[in-house]
């Protein structure tokens, strides 16, 4: 066992907008500027390059014995589950040889698992800078996802999220499931609540984000926040991911 992660390699799922690897770059020297001397690499599923795959043969080549995988998804649905693994697998058939930790995601695994207080901290971060102080409900606007389990950890960050404010809050989905932000938003409106702002569920803008953002904006949203990105928070929680994995998971040879 290692007294560190070795590398991180940071996976993202990727995206033809260019903005997603904009985002995820800027978290890389987010982490980087929180642990200085702590070699971090980016890596996408699909969508941009590199693969998490290659990037894990560059560092063996390079010399590095072990690497830490953070997958930087919010939920444990498909491409965690599946996706991020069977990278790992498929850079194995290939011929690598590294030890390789991967971490859980960073949203809850399942419930009853508690959201980590670094996650709502860097929401809470992001809606205070759209200038939410003064609203009386909050959406939390996520990509959306098929896995009825998956679900359950977003409307636990929701919960959550209003415990903290101190405001209802309503899980959203631009895609794959119901409500859409705007019809949360809706919801909350028509319950009394006269400000809503929403909450963005997403490490990078792209079209689902840029969807619920137009969702709730139509529906009178007063305020949508920006993507978690680079927040000071989220860099904390990748580093605690990475060390958190040396305790918890065996290295995958």
């Amino acid at each position: 066992m290692s007294a560190g992660p070795g590398p991180v390699v940071l996976v993202a799922h990727g995206s033809r907008d260019p903005r997603a690897a904009v985002a995820t770059r800027a978290l890389v020297r987010a982490v980087g500027a929180a642990r200085p001397g702590l070699l971090v690499r980016a890596s996408y599923l699909d969508h941009s390059t590199p693969r998490p795959g290659a990037v894990l043969h560059e560092l063996a080549a390079a010399g590095h014995q072990r690497a830490t995988v953070v997958p930087l998804l919010f939920t444990a649905a498909y491409h965690g589950r599946v996706d991020v693994p069977g990278a790992i697998t498929a850079a194995r058939a290939e011929g690598l040889q590294m030890a390789v930790r991967v971490t859980d995601v960073l949203g809850p695994v399942a419930v009853p698992d508690p959201p980590d207080e670094l996650l709502l901290a860097a929401l809470g971060r992001r809606l205070a800078e759209s200038g939410a102080g003064a609203a009386d409900g909050v959406v939390l606007a996520s990509a959306g996802t098929r896995d009825e389990s998956a679900r359950r950890t977003v409307e636990a960050v929701a919960d959550a999220l209003g415990e903290l404010l101190g405001v209802p809050c309503l899980a959203a989905y631009a895609s794959a499931a119901q409500p859409s932000a705007g019809a949360a938003v809706r919801r909350l409106r028509a319950g009394g609540a006269r400000r809503v702002a929403v909450a963005g569920y997403f490490l990078a803008p792209g079209w689902l984000y840029d969807a619920a953002v137009s969702s709730a904006r139509d529906a009178g949203a007063v305020t949508v926040a920006a993507p978690l990105t680079d927040a000071p928070e989220l860099a904390r929680l990748v580093l605690y991911r990475a060390e958190s994995a040396i305790l918890t998971h065996s290295d995958h040879c």
